[in-house]
C-alpha cells in the first residue's frame, strides 16, 4: 500500500502550529489578566512595578506571591515595622517610588504617621537596622557576625533571630527592587507615579484581599475622568451609599445627618492632607550617613577583604536551608524566583543570562571557581556591562538611565528580562553574605 502525502498536510500543519502558538499566547494574557484582577480586588489599582514585569507573568506570578508573603502574610514582625524597613531600605538609594508608596502602605496598616517624620522619630529597635541596612545597599562584603551579635544582644532591644531573618528579607528585597525600578525608569515621575488613576496610592503589594479590602472597579479600562477623584486612603463607597440615603431620609433627618456628614468630611479632609503631605516626606529624612555608598569591591589586594567563594557557601548548599528554617517557607518562595527568572524563555542565551548574572555577583565579590569570567568579556559588550553594573550597584545615580547600544534593538520585555536578572542577582547576592554572617554567629 502507498502511502501518499497531500500538499494540503504542510498548511495544515502550518495552521495547527499557529493556533497552538495563539492558544500559548491567550493563555500567557490570560494569566496577567487574571493577576491584575488580583491586583484590583485587593487595592484598585495596579502598581507599575507589576505592570514593568507583566511581559514576564510567570516571573511576575513567583515576585508578587513572594512579596505578598514578607509583607503581608504570617511572620515574626508587625505590619507597621515591615512597610518602615521597607522605607529605610529604598531610602538608601533614594528611590522616591518605593518610599512614597510603601509611607502610604505603612499607614494604611494603622503605623504610627510621627515614624514617618525621619529615621530618628522611629522606635529604637527599628534605628539599630540602620547600619546592616547601609552595608547591605552599598558594601554587602562588610556583612560581619559582629554586626548580627549586636543586633540580637542589645538589651531591651534585642532583636529575636526570627525577625532578624524577616527584616534582611525585606532589606535585601527592596535594594533589589530599587535596581529593577531605576532600570525601568519607573522612578522618573514619582509625583504621577505615587498615585493610581483613581486617586488613591498604588499597591507595592496587590494579593492582599486577605485583609478585607475587596473593592473592585467596575471596569478595568474606565477612564480616569470619569472616577470621582478623591484623596483618601479608603474606598469612598460608603459615602455614595450615605448620601443616597440621606435624600431618601425625611427632612428633619436629612439635615441633622447633612451637618454630621460636613463635620465628619472636614475632620477627614484635614486627616488626609496630612497623611498625604507625610507619605511624601523626603526620603533623606530615613538616611544617614549619606555619603557611604559602592566602592570597587576589584584590586583589593592590600585591603583584608577576601573574596566570597561561591564553593564555601552557596544559595542550594547552605543559604536556603537556614533560611527557610528561620523564616518558614521564604526558601522556597526566593528559590523560585531564582530558577524562573534564569529559565524565562527568552532570545537571550543561557550563556549570557550566566555572565549576567556573575558579572553582578563579581562585582559584588562573589565568585565562582568553576566559571570562565572571559566569558564575560566575550559575551557582554563594554557598555551593556557599565548599565550592569549601575543599576546593580548604585542605582541612585541611574534616575534616567541610558539603555545600551547592545539592547536598543531588543523587545522591551527582553530589556525587561535584563532588568530582572539584575535584580535577582543582587537579590541573591546581598542575602548569601547576610545568611553567612547569622551563620557564622550561630556556630562562632
Amino acid at each position: 500500500m502507498i502511502i501518499c502525502t497531500s500538499k494540503m498536510e504542510y498548511p495544515l500543519r502550518t495552521q495547527c502550529q499557529r493556533v497552538h502558538k495563539q492558544v500559548m499566547v491567550n493563555g500567557e494574557k490570560e494569566r496577567v489578566s487574571l493577576l491584575f484582577m488580583k491586583a484590583l480586588v485587593s487595592r484598585g489599582s495596579v502598581d507599575a512595578v507589576s505592570q514593568q514585569m507583566a511581559s514576564h507573568p510567570q516571573y511576575l506570578e513567583s515576585f508578587l506571591r513572594t512579596q505578598h508573603y514578607i509583607l503581608h502574610m504570617d511572620g515574626p514582625l508587625p505590619l507597621p515595622y515591615r512597610h518602615y524597613i521597607a522605607i529605610m531600605a529604598a531610602a538608601r538609594h533614594h528611590c522616591n517610588y518605593l518610599v512614597y508608596l510603601h509611607s502610604a502602605q505603612f499607614l494604611r496598616v494603622g503605623g504610627d504617621p510621627v515614624w514617618l517624620q525621619g529615621l530618628e522619630a522611629a522606635p529604637p529597635r527599628l534605628r539599630l537596622l540602620d547600619h546592616i541596612n547601609k552595608v547591605l545597599a552599598h558594601q554587602p562584603w562588610l556583612t560581619a557576625c559582629s554586626h548580627i551579635q549586636a543586633l540580637l544582644k542589645a538589651g531591651e532591644q534585642c532583636w529575636s533571630l526570627a525577625e532578624l531573618v524577616q527584616a534582611v528579607v525585606i532589606l535585601a528585597h527592596c535594594h533589589s527592587l530599587c535596581s529593577f525600578v531605576f532600570g525601568c525608569d519607573t522612578d522618573s515621575d514619582p509625583a504621577s507615579l505615587s498615585k493610581s488613576p483613581n486617586g488613591t496610592p498604588p499597591t507595592f503589594c496587590p494579593f492582599d484581599a486577605a485583609n478585607g479590602n475587596t473593592n473592585v472597579p467596575q471596569t478595568l479600562a474606565t477612564p480616569s475622568e470619569h472616577i470621582p477623584r478623591r484623596r483618601s486612603l479608603d474606598s469612598s463607597c460608603d459615602m455614595v451609599c450615605l448620601k443616597e440615603k440621606i435624600q431618601k431620609s425625611q427632612e428633619e433627618r436629612e439635615k441633622r445627618e447633612e451637618r454630621l456628614l460636613q463635620t465628619q468630611a472636614l475632620q477627614q479632609t484635614d486627616m488626609e492632607e496630612e497623611e498625604e503631605m507625610i507619605c511624601f516626606a523626603d526620603p533623606t529624612r530615613f538616611i544617614t550617613d549619606p555619603d557611604l555608598c559602592y566602592q570597587e569591591f576589584a584590586r583589593r589586594e592590600e585591603d583584608h577583604f577576601q573574596v566570597f567563594r561561591v564553593q564555601d557557601y552557596s544559595w542550594e548548599d547552605h543559604g536556603f536551608s537556614l533560611v527557610n528554617r528561620l523564616y518558614s517557607d521564604i526558601g522556597h518562595l526566593l528559590d523560585d524566583r531564582f530558577r524562573s527568572v534564569t529559565t524565562l524563555p527568552s532570545m537571550h542565551s543561557p550563556d549570557l543570562k550566566r555572565a549576567i548574572w556573575n558579572y553582578i555577583h563579581c562585582v559584588l565579590g562573589i565568585r565562582y571557581d568553576d566559571y570562565d569570567y572571559g566569558e564575560v568579556n566575550q559575551l557582554l559588550e563594554r557598555d551593556l556591562k557599565l548599565y550592569i553594573k549601575s543599576v546593580a550597584c548604585f542605582p541612585d545615580a541611574t534616575k534616567t538611565p541610558v539603555c545600551p547600544l547592545s539592547l536598543a534593538p531588543l523587545k522591551p520585555s527582553e530589556r525587561i528580562h535584563v532588568n530582572l536578572l539584575i535584580m535577582e542577582a543582587r537579590l541573591q547576592a546581598e542575602l548569601l553574605y547576610a545568611l553567612r554572617a547569622i551563620t557564622q554567629y550561630m556556630i562562632a
